[in-house]
């Protein structure tokens, strides 16, 4: 195999990664064969290490290195309030807030008939099983709000509503620090029809 075929191979692997088009693959490529060789073989390292040893937690559906979570172990968390998540980096985004300190359900996905995806597709039965849980008080549905995020959101409200269960969902509205001539349209519709005294 030629030179250039393997490193038209690294750009290509390069590639998958969201936000990478053609170009930056390239750079990415070229920078880490000529100046950062030590840091090139440290990441493979621990790429491979990674795929190796990250699973699923048992109880949230996060990926960790245990069977359970280091989220799922702690004492402190109130088990009365589960928030569902789509992917393991909304669960880390909602953790940097600082805000929330219940438990977490990852689906490891979303609804998407469109495009076949059906709750069969995604951990729906393991909620499911979670969420109706006797300690579980409060469900709160932390789903994107795209359309596929939104299909989700629904359907999990449906059921769990059906089973009694109390369900919320992240309020939307005008991000902190904006002036509303920037704000979308629908954002600005939704911080309206979202509204709360003060």
């Amino acid at each position: 195999m030629s030179e250039l075929n393997i490193v038209e191979q690294l750009i290509n692997a390069l590639r998958i990664l969201p936000g990478v088009g053609p170009r930056s693959a390239t750079r990415m490529a070229y920078h880490l064969l000529h100046n950062n060789i030590e840091k090139a073989k440290n990441l493979a390292e621990v790429l491979l290490y990674s795929l190796q040893n990250i699973k699923n937690c048992q109880e949230c559906n996060t990926l960790c290195e245990d069977n359970i979570c280091h989220i799922c172990l702690n004492q402190r968390r109130d088990n009365s309030k589960l928030c569902i998540v789509e992917m393991p980096i909304d669960l880390h985004m909602l953790e940097q807030t600082q805000s929330y300190h219940g438990k977490y359900f990852v689906l490891m996905g979303k609804l998407s008939p469109l495009d076949g995806i059906g709750p069969q597709d995604i951990a729906f039965e393991k909620m499911l099983s979670r969420a109706v849980q006797e300690e579980i008080k409060e469900v709160i549905l932390a789903t994107g709000f795209t359309t596929e995020g939104e299909t989700t959101a629904y359907y999990i409200a449906e059921i769990l509503h059906k089973k009694g269960v109390n369900v919320s969902r992240l309020a939307r509205g005008v991000p902190a620090g904006s002036d509303l001539e920037y704000v979308d349209v629908n954002t600005i519709a939704r911080a309206l029809v979202d509204r709360k005294s003060i």
